[in-house]
């Protein structure tokens, strides 16, 4: 069995694919990675659509088509017309790990418009909109996990409507998530039917931090370098654990929920000091998902070693915490900053890409 099936088999982590292409989808790599890999769901962002349509003139087809259909389409229309397409095919794709895990996989990501980021009504207007346009019930409406989003995610959980919350940086972030979830279980009427992840970004974390540290540069913070995004996801995990697997949680079991699982993003090690599969190496443990860039992919099919790590994270990870403090880190300071750009590069993504495809649309 190779790493990334063992991530499964053997200590209950699913991988997802944080990648979407036309050609992936419809040249059989994604059904490949579900059944050689044990792929469990994929993943998309304004940054991976831009790339994938204007990177490429593998959508170019579908853009005259639906330009011909409607010449006055607009490039958010049509856009959304190559998006919706992809998705719905993934998630055909892996609609059979959907149906034989009981709905807790085999999900596919699709994300709100980004400057709805700060807007409850208009996230839960699109998020709906969205839902029924795709039409499967292994899609996941992805929703940023700022303030104004935590009222939509509530919203939209009671609505019975897949989320993955998305842009987590801070335990606040988490604690805010799996209490949103919680609230919109409460008022779901089908509770069963419903499923969640609270995505938990990792590796920008320590590109912020060790900078900071660089900067104190004495041996002892030097040495902190590369461990506080591992200790920062080990303590979320931490507290998934305290949520989901207490008392409280036993109501809502007793009404077929399923817990949230953490989702660990942004995985891939941005510094090539690291080992390229640290992300994935260092966050393996029960009712987790990894979602994972391409590459990543094949690093860890060739080298991974697969351990439940996060226990023994845990057993260090508030003293990495209190290390950070004693060298002047903010660590919330830190995280606010990291969400703030998160999602002002991905509405620069999407605007990257409507710009590519209004290029495409003159021109025609």
């Amino acid at each position: 069995m190779n790493a990334l099936k063992a991530l499964w088999a053997d200590h209950g982590q699913a991988v997802w694919l944080d990648f979407i292409q036309r050609s992936l989808v419809e040249g059989g790599g994604l059904a490949r990675l579900v059944e050689e890999d044990g792929v469990r769901g994929v993943t998309s962002n304004p940054s991976i659509f831009k790339n994938a349509i204007a990177g490429t003139d593998e959508y170019d087809e579908q853009v005259g088509a639906v330009l011909r259909r409607h010449p006055a389409a607009t490039a958010v229309t049509v856009y959304e017309e190559l998006a919706v397409t992809d998705i719905q095919a993934a998630a055909d794709v892996l609609r059979p790990v959907y149906d034989a895990g009981s709905r807790s996989d085999g999900f596919v990501s699709l994300e709100v418009a980004p400057d709805l980021a700060h807007d409850t009504s208009g996230t839960i207007t699109d998020a709906r909109r969205l839902w029924a346009r795709v039409g499967r019930p292994n899609l996941m409406i992805k929703v940023p996990a700022t303030t104004e989003g935590m009222a939509a995610i509530e919203a939209l959980i009671a609505d019975g409507i897949n989320i993955n919350a998305t842009l987590m940086f801070s335990m606040d972030d988490y604690e805010a998530v799996a209490q949103a979830y919680l609230r919109g279980l409460e008022r779901c009427a089908e509770p069963s039917t419903v499923a969640s992840v609270a995505s938990f970004f990792v590796s920008r974390v320590d590109t912020a931090v060790d900078a900071q540290l660089e900067a104190v540069g004495t041996p002892d913070a030097l040495a902190l370098r590369g461990k506080a995004a591992i200790a920062n996801a080990c303590l979320a995990y931490r507290r998934f654990k305290e949520i989901f697997h207490g008392p409280n949680f036993e109501r809502f079991m007793a009404r077929g929920a399923q817990v949230q699982r953490p989702l660990w993003a942004s995985t891939s090690a941005k510094n090539p000091a690291y080992p390229d599969v640290l992300y994935i190496e260092e966050l393996v443990g029960p009712q987790t998902v990894n979602t994972i860039p391409a590459p990543t992919l094949d690093a860890y099919r060739d080298h991974g070693n697969p351990r439940n790590a996060l226990e023994e994270g845990m057993a260090s990870a508030d003293s990495v915490m209190e290390g950070l403090e004693a060298h002047g880190i903010d660590l919330k300071a830190v995280t606010k900053k990291l969400q703030y750009d998160g999602v002002a590069a991905f509405a620069g993504a999407f605007d990257d890409l409507l710009a590519s495809l209004a290029e495409k649309i003159s021109v025609r």
